[in-house]
């Protein structure tokens, strides 16, 4: 029966997107003036602040991944993978390339497991579930400085995206969305771990993918960045075309506040127009409701980003649906931890937070490279602060089980 769905649905998708295609084509010709504003909107949104925000921690991410120094953490981070996630160990440095660089590195991260044979098709989509994360970048730099003018709220809107992410991947393991065994625990278990040295695994696991990756530095570097403003590239034209959908949808409902769509279908889009309205509402940053709205719609990642995944994803054959409802778990679990969390994260003074950015760089409407290259520093420091938090979760996750096998 589901052989059947399955196939009824790949012969009717043609169809269906080719009449979604039609259909926007008419209402872009019918009203192509608005249509325009809207995709210089998109266009403008993803030159001044996207593009220059993300292209030089998208490098890095590349270039670290085929160093092997990536793969290396994830020997580090194996238990917690195993014991609380319920998948490969090999996917642990996957997990932190989702929080360290968003939802485009996670993905990659996710295929290139998949092609090596460590993942199943299953596994490959509850994995992409799981490190599907906002860059801390977009975060820190993009929604908190650029569009909410407070350094303190991109600290705490992040915090609240990790931990909402992380409990969005356990609670989809607690339902039970796979019952079948890791593809990668027979593998592992023929692997002498214990009579090697973890100094000496971790080391093994790097050299291995270094050797694997075989480019030399001139190679990587400009491969590095050929990738990643491919990448933006392809995340510029997903914008753009979802800036003319949403202002269709305002069109034909123009009651509807643009809020909604814009949160709905892209996430830049949505927190721009989120953003706004927390900064128009009287005291707001200090109240929960307009942070609690932005935090969900950064944890929902818009319809975009989703499609995104998924077509990178295409040869694992990830399903939506199953993808889809991790994603609405952590957009749900962000707005009832933000009124938790959001007083707490507030009070703290942003003497207290290393400056990331001045806001007056945002006077001009746009993000300099020199300005972003000056944020890595403090972004990288996140990233070894969350490192060292995953790398105890990861140790308790290795303790537990070795009492348990003590004594059963």
């Amino acid at each position: 029966m589901n052989v059947k769905i399955r196939r009824m649905a790949s012969d009717t998708a043609p169809f269906f997107s080719g009449a979604i295609a039609i259909l926007l084509a008419m209402a872009i010709v019918s009203n192509p003036e608005t249509s325009f504003q809207a995709s210089l909107q998109g266009l403008k949104l993803w030159w001044n602040l996207v593009f220059p925000a993300l292209l030089p921690f998208l490098i890095l991410s590349e270039m670290l991944a085929a160093s092997g120094f990536v793969h290396g953490l994830g020997v580090l981070l194996e238990p917690l993978m195993r014991r609380v996630f319920r998948l490969p160990g090999e996917s642990g440095w996957t997990l932190w390339l989702g929080l360290t660089t968003g939802f485009p590195g996670g993905a990659h991260g996710v295929l290139q497991l998949h092609k090596q044979g460590s993942l199943s098709d299953k596994e490959a989509g509850r994995l992409a579930a799981l490190v599907h994360f906002g860059s801390p970048v977009t975060l820190l730099i993009v929604v908190g400085v650029a569009f909410l003018h407070s350094p303190t709220a991109g600290y705490g809107l992040l915090a609240v995206h990790w931990l909402s992410g992380l409990l969005a991947g356990f609670t989809a393991v607690v339902l039970g969305q796979s019952t079948e065994a890791p593809a990668g625990h027979q593998r592992s278990v023929k692997i002498p771990a214990k009579k090697s040295t973890l100094y000496k695994r971790i080391i093994s696991a790097a050299v291995k993918a270094r050797s694997e990756d075989r480019r030399s530095f001139g190679k990587l570097l400009g491969d590095s960045v050929g990738s990643s403003v491919q990448s933006l590239m392809i995340v510029g034209g997903y914008m753009i075309m979802f800036a003319v959908v949403i202002n269709i949808v305002l069109g034909l409902f123009p009651q509807l506040p643009a809020s909604i769509p814009a949160g709905l279908l892209e996430i830049h889009l949505g927190a721009k127009t989120l953003s706004e309205l927390s900064i128009s509402a009287p005291n707001a940053l200090t109240g929960w409701v307009e942070p609690a709205l932005l935090s969900a719609a950064l944890g929902w990642s818009g319809l975009c980003a989703q499609l995104q995944v998924l077509a990178v994803l295409k040869p694992a054959h990830v399903r939506f649906l199953p993808f889809a409802a991790v994603r609405l778990l952590h957009g749900l679990y962000a707005f009832l931890l933000t009124p938790l969390l959001w007083k707490p994260l507030m009070n703290i003074r942003e003497t207290a937070l290393p400056a990331i950015v001045s806001s007056e760089a945002f006077s001009t409407g746009s993000l300099s490279l020199t300005t972003v290259w000056s944020a890595i520093p403090h972004v990288m420091g996140l990233q070894s602060l969350l490192l060292l938090l995953l790398l105890l979760f990861s140790g308790i996750s290795a303790l537990i089980s070795a009492f348990q096998r003590r004594f059963d």
